[in-house]
Protein backbone atom coordinates (compact mmCIF):
# COMPACT_ATOMS: atom_id res chain seq x y z
CA UNK A 1 0.00 0.00 0.00
CA UNK A 2 2.73 2.61 0.76
CA UNK A 3 4.70 2.09 -2.30
CA UNK A 4 1.32 2.43 -4.51
CA UNK A 5 0.71 5.77 -2.62
CA UNK A 6 4.72 6.70 -3.27
CA UNK A 7 4.10 6.29 -6.85
CA UNK A 8 0.96 8.39 -6.80
CA UNK A 9 2.90 11.14 -5.24
CA UNK A 10 5.55 10.38 -8.12
CA UNK A 11 2.99 10.93 -10.72
CA UNK A 12 1.25 14.08 -8.90
CA UNK A 13 4.45 15.78 -8.56
CA UNK A 14 5.32 15.10 -12.27
CA UNK A 15 2.24 16.34 -13.77
CA UNK A 16 2.99 19.53 -11.77
CA UNK A 17 6.68 19.74 -13.01
CA UNK A 18 5.34 19.47 -16.68
CA UNK A 19 2.41 21.89 -16.03
CA UNK A 20 5.00 24.38 -14.06
CA UNK A 21 8.03 23.94 -17.33
CA UNK A 22 5.45 23.61 -20.08
CA UNK A 23 6.99 25.85 -22.79
CA UNK A 24 9.72 27.21 -20.89
CA UNK A 25 13.47 26.95 -22.19
CA UNK A 26 16.27 26.63 -20.05
CA UNK A 27 17.15 30.48 -19.24
CA UNK A 28 13.50 31.50 -18.51
CA UNK A 29 13.32 28.43 -16.32
CA UNK A 30 16.26 30.07 -14.46
CA UNK A 31 15.76 33.32 -14.65
CA UNK A 32 12.18 32.40 -12.79
CA UNK A 33 12.79 32.10 -8.67
CA UNK A 34 8.86 31.60 -8.07
CA UNK A 35 8.89 28.97 -11.12
CA UNK A 36 11.92 27.19 -10.07
CA UNK A 37 11.46 26.98 -6.68
CA UNK A 38 8.13 25.39 -7.53
CA UNK A 39 9.64 22.75 -9.33
CA UNK A 40 12.57 22.24 -7.42
CA UNK A 41 9.94 21.26 -4.72
CA UNK A 42 7.92 19.09 -6.90
CA UNK A 43 11.49 17.17 -8.12
CA UNK A 44 12.54 16.73 -4.15
CA UNK A 45 8.84 15.07 -3.48
CA UNK A 46 9.77 12.60 -6.38
CA UNK A 47 13.09 11.92 -5.72
CA UNK A 48 11.93 11.40 -1.77
CA UNK A 49 9.15 9.46 -2.45
CA UNK A 50 11.79 7.01 -4.94
CA UNK A 51 14.39 7.28 -2.15
CA UNK A 52 11.49 5.24 -0.04
CA UNK A 53 10.41 2.54 -2.06
CA UNK A 54 10.85 -1.03 -1.99
CA UNK A 55 13.55 -2.24 -3.62
CA UNK A 56 11.27 -4.72 -5.38
CA UNK A 57 9.46 -1.75 -7.03
CA UNK A 58 12.65 -0.52 -8.13
CA UNK A 59 13.22 -3.82 -9.76
CA UNK A 60 9.76 -4.70 -11.10
CA UNK A 61 9.75 -1.30 -12.71
CA UNK A 62 13.44 -1.80 -13.96
CA UNK A 63 12.97 0.71 -16.92
CA UNK A 64 12.68 3.71 -15.23
CA UNK A 65 16.02 5.56 -14.83
CA UNK A 66 16.44 5.11 -10.88
CA UNK A 67 20.21 5.81 -11.05
CA UNK A 68 19.55 9.36 -12.58
CA UNK A 69 16.53 10.21 -9.75
CA UNK A 70 19.70 9.08 -7.22
CA UNK A 71 22.15 11.70 -8.86
CA UNK A 72 19.46 14.41 -9.19
CA UNK A 73 18.31 14.21 -4.87
CA UNK A 74 21.93 14.46 -3.76
CA UNK A 75 22.77 17.32 -6.25
CA UNK A 76 19.31 19.01 -4.75
CA UNK A 77 20.27 21.29 -2.02
CA UNK A 78 23.83 20.60 -2.23
CA UNK A 79 26.84 23.60 -1.74
CA UNK A 80 26.92 23.63 -5.90
CA UNK A 81 24.09 25.70 -7.15
CA UNK A 82 25.17 25.24 -10.76
CA UNK A 83 25.08 21.72 -10.53
CA UNK A 84 21.36 21.87 -8.27
CA UNK A 85 20.31 24.26 -11.64
CA UNK A 86 22.03 21.17 -14.34
CA UNK A 87 20.46 18.58 -12.20
CA UNK A 88 17.11 20.27 -12.33
CA UNK A 89 16.23 21.39 -15.60
CA UNK A 90 17.76 17.25 -16.44
CA UNK A 91 14.83 16.11 -14.39
CA UNK A 92 12.21 18.78 -16.12
CA UNK A 93 13.49 17.70 -19.66
CA UNK A 94 14.71 14.43 -19.64
CA UNK A 95 13.94 11.97 -16.08
CA UNK A 96 10.11 13.50 -15.03
CA UNK A 97 9.11 12.94 -18.72
CA UNK A 98 10.63 9.48 -19.22
CA UNK A 99 9.70 8.30 -15.78
CA UNK A 100 5.92 9.11 -16.76
CA UNK A 101 6.09 7.74 -19.54
CA UNK A 102 7.34 4.53 -17.90
CA UNK A 103 4.84 4.85 -14.92
CA UNK A 104 1.74 5.16 -17.05
CA UNK A 105 3.25 1.58 -19.26
CA UNK A 106 3.83 -0.45 -16.22
CA UNK A 107 0.72 0.82 -14.45
CA UNK A 108 -0.69 -1.53 -17.56
CA UNK A 109 1.41 -3.51 -17.55
CA UNK A 110 2.10 -4.87 -13.59
CA UNK A 111 -1.26 -3.24 -12.34
CA UNK A 112 -0.64 -5.26 -8.95
CA UNK A 113 2.28 -2.71 -7.63
CA UNK A 114 -0.15 0.11 -8.49
CA UNK A 115 -3.09 -0.96 -6.47
CA UNK A 116 -3.57 0.36 -2.93
CA UNK A 117 -4.53 -2.61 -0.67
CA UNK A 118 -3.83 -3.32 3.04
CA UNK A 119 -2.14 -6.10 3.62
CA UNK A 120 -4.22 -8.49 5.30
CA UNK A 121 -3.56 -9.11 9.22
CA UNK A 122 -3.03 -12.62 10.00
CA UNK A 123 -5.58 -14.14 13.03
CA UNK A 124 -4.15 -15.91 16.06
CA UNK A 125 -0.82 -16.03 13.68
CA UNK A 126 -2.86 -18.02 11.13
CA UNK A 127 -2.98 -16.40 7.38
CA UNK A 128 -6.60 -16.04 6.06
Amino acid sequence: MLNASLLSIIEEAGVGVLILTEGLKQDEFLASSLTRAETRRQVKAISDSIANLAPSVLDTLVEVDWAGWHTVARQLGGPDKTAEQDALWFAVRSLVPATLMWLRFYRKEQPAVFECKPARPAMNGIEP
